[in-house]
């Protein structure tokens, strides 16, 4: 039954994709760039541009209702304008006037606030509308938020950069609610209850995409080689196809979310330079098969958008895969989660970790308010200042050989180290010079961990949750786990996949 609940999900998270246009029109018409609506949030206590497109030369002012200074901006060649507007404290609801030459546009129901972009694959683009949600009804009826407001942000491939994109704001609602990712609600609803301000939330993600469809080519090209043959596919494809797609259709087998670039060219590069306090990403399934890889790829993917905001402390927190029973991988998955942990030695990142809200026979876990309720700690603590707050599990710092066990020390131990379920500890191996893994005892010992086995006599290394899908009990006394980790850092050869032969009719 889980497997059948699983094959279903996916269906339901991919759905058919499109294709973004690059040719314009011949005569610009006075426009805003698609971020801009009716409803929206803008980031408080700041310059935030606001742009669009009319005729070449052609003058525009925006007159925002909390201030009587108006700002003015001219067309460029292409017919592209920018202004920046003195954005007020948390607060609304606000006008802004936007005249052109020839028309005026007034975008009404605006607020100031705090502004989250809410980005990645399946788990962070699961709907609000109840499938495999855990008490979704009550969560719904609940979500009538005047001050929260939803940004979804079209999902469309492009095999080129786009300059635009298609978005839609929202008043947050049981009703509007329901196709909104679960995760970027949650964290927007506990962000709002803790500070009192509005909160925007920009959906931008598609379920199954891997990282490297998040990234510009210019980053791809720069630094991972790899990727050449896929980006000289794109081209082929422009060079012989043009731009768009037969009926708006991907075709099958050609390209897809996990296609390099072709994400971020349409869903996050038209949105710069909009605003934003900030971004919440979960992802990391899509690339489990290379874990290696996403050491420098995830880190270069987020000083991508760093790059492209102009801000190298843009807060960026992640979701930590959780524990699933990967079948058919060469590697385990606890290397993916390495890579992520190792992603923490950029400034402004945070990192969830779900080792205990997971579920091994699902990869679409159903307890996302859990994991949205954790990201808003990394922000109230990293972001918003807010003291007393622990907002990470214990985190493995060391390690020291004492006699026939190993003494393991660890940061963020809160009000100490715990069992989750008041049992030992699970899940750790130690072993000694042979590497051959085996179980161990472990004991808590103040905010250190003293591992041995009676099979190991001279022990060389410990691992911690190891397996793809071990779901272990180690936390502080707040009640955040501890990541998987090992002590050592011997490379992991592949291991051989035997897939079952198919039986001859």
């Amino acid at each position: 039954m889980r497997f059948s609940i699983f094959i279903l999900s996916l269906t339901l998270v991919w759905p058919v994709a499109e294709i973004a246009a690059q040719d314009k029109p011949a005569e610009q018409s006075f426009r805003l760039a698609g971020m801009f609506a009716n409803n929206m949030v803008l980031q408080q206590n700041t310059d935030a541009p606001i742009w669009g497109w009319t005729k070449p030369g052609e003058s525009v002012e925006v007159k925002p209702s909390w201030s009587d200074e108006t700002s003015a901006a001219v067309a460029d060649q292409d017919g592209k304008w920018k202004a920046v507007v003195k954005t007020p404290a948390a607060g609304g609801p606000f006008s802004i006037e936007i005249r052109s030459a020839e028309e005026i546009k007034t975008l009404k129901n605006v607020l100031s606030g705090e502004v989250w972009i809410c980005s990645g694959q399946s788990n962070m683009q699961w709907k609000m509308r109840g499938f495999g949600l855990d008490h979704w009804e009550e969560e719904r009826e609940n979500a009538n938020h005047s001050q929260i407001r939803l940004c979804d942000v079209k999902q469309t491939i492009a095999l080129q950069p786009q300059d635009d994109l298609k978005a839609k704001w929202s008043v947050c609602s049981s009703k509007t609610v329901t196709n909104f990712s679960a995760v970027g609600y949650f964290f927007g609803e506990q962000l709002h209850q803790e500070l009192g301000v509005p909160i925007g939330l920009i959906s931008s993600n598609w379920g199954g995409s891997s990282a490297e469809a998040w990234t510009s080519r210019e980053v791809l090209e720069s630094q991972f080689p790899e990727f050449d043959p896929a980006l000289e596919k794109l081209d082929a494809y422009v060079e012989t196809h043009g731009v768009l797609f037969p009926n708006g259709k991907v075709p099958k087998k050609t390209f897809n979310q996990r296609s390099p670039t072709v994400l971020y060219n349409q869903m996050i590069r038209p949105m710069v330079p909009y605003s934003v306090a900030g971004v919440i990403w979960y992802q990391g399934e899509s690339n489990v098969k290379h874990p290696i890889q996403y050491r420098k790829l995830f880190p270069a993917m987020i000083k991508n958008w760093r790059d492209d905001w102009q801000n190298q402390e843009l807060p960026f927190y992640f979701v930590q895969i959780a524990p699933f029973r990967y079948r058919t991988e060469p590697l385990p998955a606890a290397l993916l989660r390495e890579a992520q942990t190792k992603t923490l030695e950029l400034p402004n990142t945070g990192m969830v970790v779900t080792m205990d809200i997971g579920d091994s026979g699902n990869i679409h876990p159903k307890r996302k308010k859990p994991v949205a309720q954790r990201l808003a700690l990394q922000a109230l603590a990293k972001t918003y200042g807010k003291e007393d707050l622990v907002c990470d599990g214990p985190s493995f710092s060391s390690h020291k050989i004492e006699g026939d066990q190993i003494r393991l020390s660890f940061e963020n131990v809160g009000g100490g180290l715990a069992s989750r379920d008041d049992k030992p500890l699970s899940h750790f191996q130690i072993c000694g010079s042979d590497r051959e893994f085996q179980s161990a005892t472990v004991e808590i010992d103040g905010e250190t961990i003293l591992v041995k086995s009676e099979n190991v006599s001279e022990p060389v290394a410990v691992r911690f949750a190891w397996g793809n899908d071990d779901e272990p009990n180690l936390m502080n006394k707040e009640g955040l786990p501890s990541s998987s980790f090992r002590t050592d850092d011997w490379e992991i050869a592949p291991k051989k996949i035997v897939r079952p032969q198919k039986k001859e009719k």
